[in-house]
């Protein structure tokens, strides 16, 4: 089975209020699950560096009537590539994006500068590479790096989830 955004969100301590930022949004299944949990107070930026796909998420969120999902084009592979303040989030959702990207390092890094001190990232990632399903071999990027990348970066693990039958997750509590 795959990965379900909703479940790995149920997973979470989502609070009213508070602000996400779904790096590599993609679809937006997690920028519209989480709209939903940080409820009208809170603020779910979806950043990506495809406009078409955030297109897609801004048209979902209005037909939703989710007036608390703004989009972003930007580049996580960059420090400030996502142009938000420092120290302005309460969480960071990163789903299937590290196996896709060259600057992991830039990234997490990124990540570190937009969260709280208490701030947490959402880790998820493939396991391992399915015969044609998920990314090849060579690209797979496993819990153990994850956890070393965010480490060097000032993050802690707080507790692993259950993220499906071929994916690892994580929550990172920034220090």
């Amino acid at each position: 089975m795959f990965s379900d955004p909703q479940k790995n969100i149920d997973q979470l301590n989502l609070l009213l209020g508070q602000v996400v930022v779904d790096f590599g949004s993609g679809s937006g299944h997690y920028t519209l699950a989480a709209a939903l949990k940080v409820g009208e107070s809170g603020r779910v930026y979806a950043v990506d560096i495809q406009k078409d796909l955030l297109a897609r998420i801004k048209n979902e969120a209005r037909r939703r009537n989710l007036s608390n999902v703004e989009i972003i084009w930007g580049d996580i592979e960059q420090i400030g590539g996502t142009r938000l303040k420092d120290a302005s989030a309460d969480w960071v959702f990163m789903s299937n994006v590290l196996f896709q990207i060259s600057n992991k390092e830039a990234c997490a890094g990124e990540a570190a500068r937009i969260l709280k001190s208490g701030g947490r990232a959402l880790i998820i990632d493939w396991t391992d590479s399915f015969e044609g399903l998920g990314p090849e071999q060579s690209a797979v990027f496993t819990r153990d790096s994850a956890v070393s990348l965010f480490s060097n970066k000032g993050f802690s693990v707080e507790k692993d989830i259950s993220a499906g039958e071929h994916h690892f997750g994580i929550m990172m509590l920034k220090k």
